[in-house]
């Protein structure tokens, strides 16, 4: 089941970053994104991580999993699936752009990148654990 919830977060957050480009665009007037956040200081990926609080893993899980499943629907065609991964990440709680911090957080930080896994894994279904 591990491994299981690390494929489903993996491929949710392969995809995350694209659909929230088309998103970021609009809101975003009031400070301009460098074009490599996780290497600037104050604005990395370690800090993102530092302050990503427990609500905001449990969030980012449960946005991780809807992605997960909107990206495998076969009925969702392919020009809608960004739409729709929006429409899940925003149903969690979280904004686009915060989602997006989380995400390039976590491949940096394993502490972070476990705690979101282990989140996950407690809002997987207890039936879908094979044995």
């Amino acid at each position: 089941m591990q491994f299981r919830t690390s494929m489903i977060l993996s491929a949710a957050l392969l995809c995350a970053p694209a659909a929230m480009a088309q998103t970021q665009t609009s809101p975003a007037p009031a400070e301009p994104a460098p074009a490599a956040p996780a290497q600037s200081g104050t604005t990395g990926a370690g800090t993102a991580a530092a302050t990503v609080s427990d609500a905001e893993i449990t969030q980012f899980a449960t946005a991780a999993l809807a992605v997960a499943k909107v990206r495998q629907d076969a009925a969702v065609p392919d020009a809608d699936k960004n739409a729709k991964m929006v429409e899940a990440i925003t149903a969690s709680g979280l904004p686009p752009a915060r989602f997006n911090e989380i995400a390039q957080a976590m491949q940096a930080d394993t502490a972070l990148n476990k705690k979101i896994q282990d989140a996950a894994a407690a809002q997987q279904p207890a039936a879908a654990t094979p044995k």
